[in-house]
């Protein structure tokens, strides 16, 4: 069964263009955004959990209690968002967009060896996927 919390390096996107465009991201940022290989740590203690994207454009660290409705700072919108774990090896992330009602979400499937991040939105046809590589101390 593999573990949850960890460190894992980005290392392949799918869709990802696609998804942002859709989304209303702009042309520079999406560009950007796919070239960017965060590096994603996750860490857990009980039901507390922090999600921490670092690249070189920014660092985004979330903090929050399974299960309990939290806030999440977007480049141009605050977002209402809920984490659950669904499994041993998965989390979903459901948010919804104040302003507009949009909903939106982040599926986290882990093996032994990745972490492999799908994006909805209500506006994309397709979703996007993020593949991260579990880093090895």
């Amino acid at each position: 069964m593999p573990s949850i919390p960890g460190k894992y390096q980005h290392y392949k996107n799918e869709n990802i263009d696609d998804y942002f465009a859709a989304v209303g991201v702009p042309f520079m940022g999406r560009k950007m955004m796919a070239m960017a290989s965060p590096v994603m740590e996750i860490t857990m203690d009980g039901d507390n959990m922090t999600i921490k994207n670092s690249s070189l454009l920014r660092t985004v660290e979330s903090k929050f209690k399974l299960g309990e409705e939290y806030e999440e700072h977007m480049p141009s919108t605050t977002i209402k968002s809920v984490t659950k774990l669904i499994n041993d090896n998965e989390l979903e992330t459901l948010s919804v967009i104040p302003e507009t009602g949009v909903k939106c979400g982040r599926h986290y499937l882990f093996t032994d060896d990745e972490c492999v991040v799908t994006l909805t939105h209500e506006k994309a046809k397709t979703p996007g996927k993020r593949y991260f590589r579990r880093v090895v101390s």
